[in-house]
């Protein structure tokens, strides 16, 4: 998966995740509340993995960058 997808993914997770939460706290549901927090927690983490592959692709880049300019 690309890293705009991850970041997609995650925050699609987070909104969804939230709204869980609203919905258990309006409703006395400490199912809901709690899946919610942890679907906000996926989410984060997904947004974390789509940051982490693109500073690793910038980073290859400007290394190629670099090499090819040194040719």
């Amino acid at each position: 998966m690309g890293a705009t997808a991850d970041k997609i993914k995650g925050a699609t997770n987070e909104a969804i995740g939230k709204a869980k939460q609203g919905v258990g706290e309006a409703t006395g549901s400490d199912r809901l509340q709690g899946e919610g927090v942890i679907q906000e927690l996926k989410g984060k983490g997904q947004k974390a993995v789509g940051d982490a592959k693109d500073a690793t692709k910038d980073a290859v880049n400007k290394a190629a960058a670099a090499a090819n300019k040194n040719l």
